[in-house]
């Protein structure tokens, strides 16, 4: 029996593609684990009305962890346009599958690192070396909106005396979403961030928020960072206003260490942190819970490149070096990092985002030679 058990979720697009790419180096290392496929994404909304499939439940119940390629997501009536004719009429509304994953097993951490590896000629700077920590389940991303605005909801929140406008422009012209952040979640994101600035010698960990605008939602994330803080000494708390951040990353980006933010803060700062390490083609992240985990790249599903080999598998598996971290499995990721790393510092093999539209390696070759270095530390 194998010692590990991996949910296999190839997903939408390119991320077919990526997932071959890390069986290649995972078969390399020979790490003994099965992979159970399993079935996620606009396929099965189209043909059954349902992204996420029960039966998908079913084998990230009965797996330790799960690799997940890239999710196709299309707005309301774009994905309603798409489902199979017979399902148009059974009032069935598309959500994000990655998102339901997150909330179904409380994945209530996403961690993101971005980090410059020498060599890379998209490199923004070379001594870049950011973690962020999003909060995953709450905030923005936590799906409670509306449109129209229902009575109900307006009446409940008429005791704020900003809302009595909206009802002159009629409440069939407004959609409401909403930022709902508890106690326990934010304490939970500030905590982990902090417990990995200590394990890991980190100097800073840095909030990113709004509590000057958004007051409540803000001021509760703010306090809890500066009472959690208060734990750790010899680490340095700062925060910084999600706005300014985003100057400050790209005018100063090494002077910071740990991130930590709320859920849609958390997206757009990685976003511009992946761009100044080379970009999504380097960006990875894990979903992680208290007793499961997810790990993904942060890319989408770039339909125009599914199938064609072309895609950088960099941030693939990159998370596949997350997912050991997780697991324990310190040699596996130190020789895969490694790999990676001598990979990119040699330049010879790298795909079009790297080289130049028609000048770049395959996805499969870059694979290929990840696999070809790991192997090569494996037995040194």
């Amino acid at each position: 029996m194998s010692k590990y058990r991996i949910a296999w979720m190839p997903g939408d697009g390119v991320g077919n593609d990526v997932m071959d790419a890390a069986k290649i180096v995972l078969d390399a290392m020979d790490f003994d684990a099965e992979y159970i496929p399993a079935d996620i994404g606009w396929e099965f909304w189209c043909k059954e009305g349902d992204p996420l499939p029960q039966r998908t439940i079913d084998i990230l119940n009965d797996t330790d962890c799960a690799l997940f390629g890239a999710i196709t997501s299309k707005p309301r009536d774009e994905a309603h346009e798409e489902l199979a004719p017979e399902l148009q009429d059974k009032g069935l509304d598309y959500f994000s599958p990655i998102v339901k994953l997150r909330q179904l097993f409380n994945l209530h951490t996403n961690l993101r690192p971005c980090k410059a590896y020498p060599g890379n000629p998209l490199n923004y700077r070379d001594d870049i070396d950011l973690v962020i920590f999003r909060e995953n389940t709450e905030g923005m991303y936590g799906g409670v909106e509306f449109f129209p605005l229902p009575e109900s909801v307006y009446e409940a929140l008429c005791e704020n005396p900003k809302m009595k406008k909206w009802k002159d422009v009629g409440l069939e012209n407004v959609a409401l979403s909403t930022r709902i952040m508890s106690v326990g979640g934010c304490t939970s994101i500030c905590t982990q961030a902090f417990d990995y600035a200590k394990a890991h010698g980190r100097n800073s960990v840095t909030l990113l928020e709004k509590p000057n605008v958004l007051r409540e939602t803000g001021g509760l994330m703010t306090r809890i960072f500066r009472d959690v803080a208060k734990q750790y000494d010899g680490i340095e708390a700062w925060e910084a206003n999600i706005d300014a951040i985003m100057m400050w990353l790209v005018k100063n980006p090494q002077d910071y260490d740990i991130l930590v933010a709320e859920n849609m803060f958390g997206d757009i700062a990685s976003d511009l942190a992946a761009g100044l390490v080379g970009g999504l083609g380097f960006a990875s992240a894990a979903n992680i819970g208290d007793t499961y985990a997810v790990f993904e790249p942060t890319h989408g599903s770039a339909p125009k490149y599914a199938g064609k080999n072309v895609v950088n598998p960099i941030a693939m598996l990159l998370t596949v070096k997350l997912m050991f971290d997780w697991l324990g499995e310190t040699e596996h990721a130190e020789n895969l990092e490694n790999a990676i790393a001598e990979v990119i510092v040699e330049g010879k093999v790298g795909t079009y985002d790297v080289k130049g539209r028609g000048k770049g390696d395959s996805t499969t070759e870059v694979a290929e030679e990840v696999a070809r270095k790991v192997t090569a530390l494996a037995s040194a």
